[in-house]
């Protein structure tokens, strides 16, 4: 099946950047019974992105990490990553002169939010019919981890 999108990032009147999800990838998971106290309501959670580039193949993968935590040890760690690939016209138009990939903030956050939504999923299928299952990550404003252009190299 090849599902294609874009977006256009409003912010910099930039033209379309057409992309394609190609594929998901679990980079981590692990549930830690020992760092777990099921009599406790207090948890925490981090939440961490990353990006990465394969210029050969014009892709751009997008990395979501979640750490569920109580008494600063993590008890249920998730890290998914959506790999895009970028269309030909968008790639030369994301390819800055200084060699770098620079991506618009608003289209790094779209990519983002795809990842979390699948990161949810991942979430809820490997946890299903486990105490672990009731672990939810919330709404997240990804405007607000992404501050910036977003340079890859």
């Amino acid at each position: 099946m090849n599902l294609a999108s874009s977006m256009a990032d409003k912010t910099k009147n930039t033209d379309k950047i057409g992309f394609q999800l190609n594929k998901i990838t679990t980079e981590q998971f692990a549930i830690i019974q020992d760092a777990y106290d099921n009599t406790s309501e207090e948890v925490n959670m981090t939440i961490s992105l990353n990006f990465g580039i394969n210029k050969d193949d014009k892709f751009i993968a997008s990395f979501v990490k979640v750490q569920f935590e109580q008494k600063e040890k993590a008890f249920l760690i998730v890290e998914v990553g959506n790999h895009f690939k970028i269309n030909e016209a968008s790639w030369i138009e994301l390819n800055k002169p200084t060699d770098k990939i620079v991506l618009p903030r608003g289209f790094a956050a779209h990519l983002v939010m795809l990842t979390i939504g699948t990161l949810r999923g991942v979430i809820h299928c490997k946890t299903d019919n486990t105490e672990f299952n009731k672990y939810i990550l919330p709404t997240i404003n990804v405007m607000d981890l992404i501050k910036d252009d977003v340079e890859l190299k």
